[in-house]
């Protein structure tokens, strides 16, 4: 069954945020008004799972996914230790150091208390807690081992957050050479460059080739700079519009994945993503296709997204999944047979731990290779652009010292 976000008004006009699953967006609409909702805006998790993909604004969440992790260890930590969980909310409510995720803590404890379970409170709340969060907790209360699934959670939260911060930190260095190297060209073509070209003209003498191609750059960075962040920005406009589409998701994943060197860094990630998630998933005690369904909304690429689906479809069929995952490409083969001897043997949650940190390991030897490549790879393209400026800049300058020695 199809799965929605919305944001919808309760009767006293507060605004809240959630997902809710449904055959269509009418049958979602419907059952929001039975709850007294009035959904403001619907879409399918499939099309928010896009549009988050691109968010620039995933580079600034590093502090938000801290304080969830924070935040789970505490309430896991409290429930063990036989707290109420409406005492345990009350007092994380406190203890909490952010406003906008304390009032949603605040929320769900008035519906708790209202009633309603906590994983329906932290529904409500998409942009804090994903369906994998969601779903271990509704296991746990379910079976009555919520504190067990938070320490699960706690575990699997910290796991993906150490996979992340190996990966940008591989992107970080050459990041910031880059963002410096352009600068520092745009710096010498748009000031130094043209005082220099200056006094060459003004020398009466015949200007090389290559000066003259540099002085017309240099005089359309200054001249038609705007019409360069214009088409920069038309270029992003199209290339995020795409990405909203599965045939663009689909074609961009694909080339990443091929990229040499950090290909194989984001099929790592996308593997130690999808076995860790879903042997959280499996040990906390879901089925294995309602656990398939949910990974599929987190794995962070199309392709693997499509081969989790077909697995899917296997497993109610009641075929592997080992075949499908072989077949998408993403996972190596070597990972899909030990998918598949974990399933014949019962061992598949075991072998799924034992994979992800393997990829994990893998991570930080494919983190250390990109950097030996692209930090050098960098500095050379930077030695090399310069090195043709100071080329078209001081060639006619020799020449003229060359005539007046003559």
């Amino acid at each position: 069954m199809p799965t929605f976000e919305y944001i919808a008004l309760n009767l006293e006009g507060k605004q809240l945020r959630g997902s809710i699953a449904a055959e269509s967006p009418a049958a979602a609409r419907r059952v929001l008004r039975n709850r007294q909702l009035h959904a403001t805006k619907l879409r399918s998790i499939s099309e928010a799972a896009r549009e988050r993909h691109f968010d620039p604004r995933q580079l600034f969440k590093a502090r938000k996914r801290r304080l969830l992790l924070d935040l789970t260890r505490q309430l896991g930590t409290m429930i063990n230790a036989e707290i109420k969980l409406t005492e345990a909310l009350e007092v994380l409510i406190a203890q909490t150091g952010d406003d906008k995720l304390a009032q949603a803590v605040q929320n769900i404890r008035d519906q708790v208390i209202s009633g309603e379970t906590l994983a329906d409170g932290l529904r409500q709340y998409s942009e804090w807690f994903d369906p994998t969060y969601v779903a271990m907790v509704h296991i746990g209360e379910v079976t009555g081992n919520l504190g067990r699934s938070l320490d699960l959670l706690s575990t699997f939260l910290a796991k993906k957050q150490r996979l992340e911060a190996k990966i940008k930190s591989a992107l970080t260095y050459p990041a910031i050479l880059v963002v410096i190297s352009l600068f520092v060209i745009v710096f010498l073509m748009t000031v130094v460059v043209p005082n220099i070209t200056r006094i060459i003209v003004e020398s009466g003498r015949e200007v090389p080739g290559i000066t003259r191609f540099l002085m017309g750059f240099s005089d359309f960075l200054i001249h038609w700079w705007y019409m360069v962040l214009l088409g920069l920005g038309v270029i992003w406009y199209f290339f995020s519009r795409s990405l909203q589409t599965t045939k663009g998701r689909l074609y961009l994943d694909r080339m990443l994945l091929r990229i040499p060197v950090l290909g194989g860094l984001i099929r790592q990630s996308v593997v130690a993503r999808f076995t860790s998630t879903l042997a959280a998933l499996i040990r906390s005690g879901m089925p294995m296709a309602e656990s398939l369904k949910i990974v599929a909304q987190v794995t962070g690429n199309a392709i693997m997204t499509g081969a989790i689906n077909r697995a899917r479809e296997r497993i109610i069929a009641g075929a592997d999944i080992a075949t499908p995952l072989r077949e998408s490409n993403v996972v190596d083969p070597a990972v899909a047979h030990m998918i598949g001897v974990g399933e014949r043997t019962g061992e598949l949650e075991s072998m799924l731990v034992t994979i992800s940190e393997t990829m994990e390991e893998n991570t930080d030897v494919s983190v250390q290779r990109m950097s030996a490549i692209i930090e050098p790879l960098v500095i050379v393209i930077m030695a090399v652009v310069v090195g043709f400026i100071m080329l078209a800049t001081l060639l006619p300058i020799l020449q003229i010292a060359n005539i007046g020695d003559l």
